[in-house]
């Protein structure tokens, strides 16, 4: 179960949408979460090895290299 609490004006967009629809709040708000979540997941990520960049905890490889291994340097 999940329980969110979202700004009126969001509440109003989202209710309007429901009622134009004939589906339900649920199933927005799921769909906007299996829609972002990777997404999210990634920015987490990505905001996770720069600062273990910065704090000199890892090494970055160059986008040459990257290309190379997955074949992509043609």
């Amino acid at each position: 179960m999940l329980a969110l609490r979202l700004p009126p004006d969001i509440e109003a967009r989202l209710d309007e949408l429901a009622r134009l629809t004939g589906r339900s709040k649920s199933y927005y708000a799921r769909e906007a979460i299996l829609t972002h979540l990777d997404d999210l997941e990634d920015i987490y990520l990505a905001q996770e090895r720069l600062e273990s960049l910065r704090r000199g905890e890892s090494d970055s490889v160059p986008l040459s290299q990257v290309m190379k291994q997955y074949g992509l340097d043609d």
